[in-house]
This record gives structure tokens, sequence and C-alpha cells, in this order.
């Protein structure tokens, strides 16, 4: 006889329903509705302790969120990522996967979905996404698809990959763990491999075709992004356009990019080109060409200058005012350089028509104009000194440029991260080779100190890299899963549900535990899941007298169909800033993918297994 469930459990039940009705609605923020939650559960067990505990116990379990190990890991990791963006460390893979998407960007999309799903088989969830992330973002930046179409997709992708082999994911290890001990035979590491490469062939489709169509579009073009400058591009000795025709390497020009009076025959060196573009494909063209889009003293000054101070070298837009003393002066005569070591890298003149002879001077420099936007780069401190004596107003964003000296240190620290928790630290046990693997917390924290270290990520930018609003989420959903376990609440529904299994046929009692463990991993927590759902897998199988090894599977699969909440797992709260996601955004497309997963799964497990 199944006994009522305490008072503590029913107040459990009824905060998580709660939090999720708020979370669903939208009508507050996600970290009001986050701090309320834990506000809730904090004040509730401090009047009404658990069974066996102080007062102040319950603030450990309504607070202990803000110190847990999983918050440590995604903070340390999402430093880590800020790291390989501002050193642009993934830049290469970035444009491989950028030029598939300048192909098609469905085909794009279907490329990084099945690089995702086939890295996580392999590698834990969580630094493959760390890696994916920046990639997926540099991409959207480009305007080549939206980050919100990307990022869920693709999160979604590594969540089911992660569940195909028993080494994808610690969860898998965890049940497959408990199963062992419970006495059941050992799982393979690719035994279930195939079920969940089947389950694939259908899930795949709906991330690629359907779960996109049902995001919103978070794609913004900003003014900067239409302005279109005008500068010269020096030919270096070095420079790909020194001795070679224009038209010979043209095809290597990012889009975008225009040349103006380009002279007949080979290029010299220290010739200067007139061209026009945006600041990315302007960038862009000089990295690929080898050139420079201001003279080489300042730019090598600058780099100097930044190097001593620690500080980052940015670009920045600036409109000339009516009180600039800039006004009908070339770049080359205003002594900005010497005056301030900054760089102006190119003019944007709106609402005119450029080409206007008397906009330029004999030697065809472009003279400044009131209205113009100057693109300026140096550090922050010489850019304010620019605009406040020069009469400039600065316009709002900057973007940093990426330090690409530091690219393969930063590269190099984020693969040791994952290489430490994946693989393991190479070690010798006498004389065996004993690998000894770490937990993906401290890895991810030593890499992230190493990222400061070694100068990748500067302190002052940590702020950049974290979201508060993720932070407290994350700091809720643990609480949630702590109360929910201390309480009872997890398993009074496990007694409640084996009860309710003897009556069901085989396929039923699978697609049923399949289903409990999927609701308890979107709103507890994997481990919680795996605890809990696994024991009660292996009681149901031993008496109805059914195989173990299927429902044991049933669990390990719902564990990892954690994508219908943020705060079932760690990240899906990643993606959360960056797609500008919304608690409603992954119950709309991720709900139908559980649907679809449980009920392939649970068929997949019937037929293989002869249930």
């Amino acid at each position: 006889m199944l006994e009522a469930p305490s008072y503590h459990a029913i107040a459990a039940m009824a905060v998580t329903i709660a939090m999720f009705i708020a979370f669903a609605r939208g009508r507050y923020p996600e970290e009001i509705i986050s701090l309320i939650t834990i506000a809730v559960i904090g004040v509730g067990l401090y009047f009404a302790p658990l069974a066996g505990t102080k007062p102040t116990d319950g603030l450990a379990i309504a607070f202990g969120g803000f110190g847990h190990s999983a918050l440590i890991t995604i903070c340390a990791l999402m430093i880590m990522g800020r790291g390989l963006v501002v050193t642009g460390a993934l830049e290469p893979f970035a444009r491989l996967l950028e030029s598939v998407f300048r192909i098609n960007g469905q085909l794009g999309l279907l490329v990084a979905l099945v690089v995702a799903f086939t890295m996580s088989m392999f590698v834990n969830d969580t630094p493959v996404m760390v890696l994916l992330i920046p990639i997926i973002v540099a991409i959207a930046g480009k305007g080549l698809m939206a980050s919100s179409k990307i990022l869920m997709p693709v999160n979604t992708a590594v969540l089911l990959g992660g569940m195909s082999t028993t080494i994808g994911t610690s969860t898998n290890i965890l049940v497959v763990t408990i199963a062992a001990d419970l006495g059941m035979k050992a799982i393979g590491v690719f035994q279930f491999t195939p079920i969940v490469l089947i389950a694939g062939l259908f899930a795949i489709p709906y991330l690629w075709l359907v779960m996109p169509r049902m995001l919103r579009d978070n794609s913004v073009t900003p003014d900067n992004a239409r302005r279109i400058f005008q500068t010269r591009l020096r030919v270096g000795a070095g420079s790909l356009l020194a001795g070679a025709e224009l038209s010979a390497i043209k095809s290597k020009l990012p889009a975008g990019i225009t040349f103006h009076d380009v002279p007949a025959g080979p290029l010299q060196p220290e010739e200067r080109l007139h061209i026009s573009g945006t600041h990315e494909a302007l960038e862009e063209a000089a990295r690929v060409l080898k050139g420079e889009l201001a003279p080489t003293w300042v730019i090598d000054r600058i780099r100097r200058i930044s190097k001593s101070a620690g500080e980052d070298i940015v670009a920045v837009e600036m409109t000339v005012t009516a009180d600039s003393r800039l006004i009908t002066r070339t770049l080359a005569d205003s002594g900005i350089a010497d005056l301030y070591s900054v760089a102006v890298l190119g003019i944007h003149r709106p609402n005119r028509v450029l080409g206007e002879r008397d906009t330029y001077t004999e030697a065809g420099d472009l003279r400044v104009l009131e209205g113009d936007v100057l693109l300026v780069m140096g550090i922050d401190e010489d850019l304010q000194a620019f605009a406040r004596n020069d009469g400039l107003l600065r316009l709002e964003g900057a973007r940093e440029l990426p330090r690409r000296s530091k690219a393969v240190l930063a590269g190099a620290i984020m693969l040791g991260a994952i290489a430490t928790a994946s693989l393991g630290l190479p070690w010798f046990d006498g004389l065996n080779y004993a690998p000894i693997k770490l937990p993906i917390a401290i890895s991810a924290l030593a890499g992230a100190i190493l990222m400061f270290i070694t100068g990748c990520v500067q302190f002052d930018r940590v702020g950049r890299a974290l979201s508060a609003k993720v932070i407290v989420l994350i700091a809720a959903s643990l609480a949630i899963g702590r109360v929910i376990e201390a309480s009872g609440a997890a398993e009074w529904l496990g007694q409640a549900l084996s009860l309710g299994l003897a009556y069901l046929p085989p396929a039923l009692v699978l697609s049923a535990i399949m289903l409990f463990v999927t609701v308890l991993t979107n709103f507890a927590s994997n481990a919680t899941a795996a605890t809990i759902g696994t024991p009660i897998a292996y009681s149901v199988a031993t008496q109805l007298g059914l195989p173990p090894e299927p429902l044991v599977l049933a669990v390990l699969f719902g564990c990892n169909l954690s994508f219908a909440t943020p705060i079932a797992y760690q990240t899906n709260l990643m993606i959360m800033s960056e797609g500008g996601y919304e608690f409603g955004d992954y119950v709309r497309a991720g709900v139908p993918l559980v649907a679809l997963m449980v009920t392939v799964l649970s068929i997949l497990l019937v037929v293989w297994y002869g249930l």
C-alpha cells in the first residue's frame, strides 16, 4: 500500500510545478522567478525544517547552488570559451564550417548537427558545446544564420549523441555502475549504440528541418553592420598582393569588398589600394591578403602599448561632430596617430554620394566631413582621449580585435582541459598505464585559471563571459533538485510508479519507466533521475520476470532526454544567453522531440530485446 507523501514532499512538488508554470508563462524574467524560488525554499525550510535537520540546513539546500561544482564548472567553461573567442583560436575550424554555410545554410546546419552528434559519442557533452558555441556565434555574427536557429538544435544533437555510448556522459556511467552493483551483467561501451543511431535517423531530421522553424529569429542587423567604410589597403612586402595582379586573387577575398581605381599590371609593395567594405569584411581582407589598413608603424605602436598596459585592442566607431578639428582634413595631415596612438581604419559617409571630387584631395585621400563615421582602433584609454579632444561622439558598442598571438596557447589550454576530463592524465602505476581522469569541474577550473595567468582572458573582461541570468537559474535548478530528493518527493514518485507498472504489458512498462525518468531529469537532475530510476527499473524487471537490461537502458535513455527545459542540463543553460532563449522556447521545441524519442526508443528496445 502506497503511503501518502509527506508535507515536505507535497510542498517540493508544488514549488516545482509553480516554477515551471511561471517560467512557461514568461510574464516575469527568469532571474526573478529563480530568486523567488530560492527564497521560498530557504524561508520554508527555515520555519519548517526537514525531519532530523536544523533550520540552517534548509538555507544550505536553498543557497548551496551558488557554490555547487556544477555552477563553478559552467562558469569556468564559459571563461575558457571566452578565451577561444578573443584569441581567435577557433577561426580555422569556424572558417571551414562557415564555407559550408555560405554554400547553403541548411547544408551547413546539417553538417553541424552530424559533427556535434558524432563528437559527443566519445567526448563529454559539456566540452563539446564549449567548443561549438563560439564557432556558431561567429557564424551567426556574419549573418549566415541566426544563432537561435542553430544553438538549440546543435545542443540537442550533442545530448542525443552523448547517450549512444557508456562514456558519452557521466550519467551513462552512473546508470551502468548502479546496475552492475545491483547484480546486472556489465553493459559494453558500444552495446546500445546501434539503437541510438537508428533513433538518430528520426531525431536529426527534426533538428534540421522542424526545430529551427519553432524558434524565434534573434538575428539583429544593427546600423553599423550596414556601414561601408572607405580605406586604403597597404601592400606589404609579404602580402599576397605584392607582385600579383588583383584578378588572380579576387577569389580569396571575402564577400562585400570593393576595389576602386585599381592600377593596371602587377601590384608593388608599399602601394595603397582604395577599397571599401564592412568592418568585418575589411578585417578579413587584411588578414587574407596580409596587408594593413593603417600605416605599419602605427599598428606596431598600438600593439606595444596594448602589451605593456595589459589592455585589449578594440575597434570602435565615432561620429564626427560640428566641433571637430578634423573637418576638411585628411587622415594623413590630421596627426591622429602621433597625438593619440590610435589608427583610423576607415571612413563611412552616410547619406552622401561617395566619389564627389570636392571631397577628395589631389592625391585621392578622402577629406573628413561632419557626420562621417570613423572606424578607429586602439586601447580604450587612448580612444577616449581621441574622442574627447577632437570632438567625436563614440557610438555604442566596441569590437575586441582577436589576440592571435595567444590563439595556439588558448587552444592548447582548452584541449588540455577536455583531454584530462575525457581521456585522463597519463600515469604509470608501476608497469601498467593507468590514466587518471579528472572531474570536469577540476579540469575546467584549472583551464580557466591558466587562461587568466597566460593573458588569454583579461580579469576585467570576465563579466562579458558570464551571464547573471544563467548563474541564478542554475542555482535555482540545483535547489529544486536537492529539495525534491531531500524531501522524499522523488522516492515517493518512484514507489507510485512501481505499483502502477505491475499491471501493464512489458512494452508499456518500458515506455512508462523511460517517460518517468525523462520528466524527472527535466525538473530535478540527471544524477537524481539515474539514482532513483535504475533501482526501480531493476526491481520491476525482477518482479515481472523481464530481462533487466532493456529497462535499465530505458532509464539511461530517459536521463539523456534532457532538452525540454533549460534547467535540465548544464549545456542548456550555457546556450541560453547566446541564443537569446526563454524558458518557453525549450518547452515548445523540446517537448515534441522528447515525445518522439520516447516513442522511437521504446519501440526499438521492445523489438531489439523481443519483449
